[in-house]
């Protein structure tokens, strides 16, 4: 993971780039608030790029998307 990214488009601001606590992410990730665990569980075992504002735990969109994106390249094609 590349750390201190900013967005690149200068119309979309750090704040709407911001994900605030688990369920939003689990949202953003599974497209539902139910897995606030499993975004703790994976936060601690895969290192998904998360980090803490106090004790709340923050994502951004922009960073997820490219920590997907990396994930996806990392599996092989099934063998033919």
């Amino acid at each position: 993971m590349e750390p201190h990214l900013v967005p690149t488009d200068p119309s979309q601001g750090i704040a709407d780039d911001l994900l605030r606590g688990a369920d939003e992410i689990a949202e953003f990730i599974f497209g539902k608030k139910g897995g606030r665990r499993k975004i703790y569980y994976l936060a601690e075992t895969s290192h998904l790029p998360v980090f803490r504002l106090g004790a709340v735990l923050c994502a951004r969109r922009s960073v997820l998307l490219r920590w997907i994106s990396g994930q996806e390249s990392r599996v092989r094609p099934p063998p033919q």
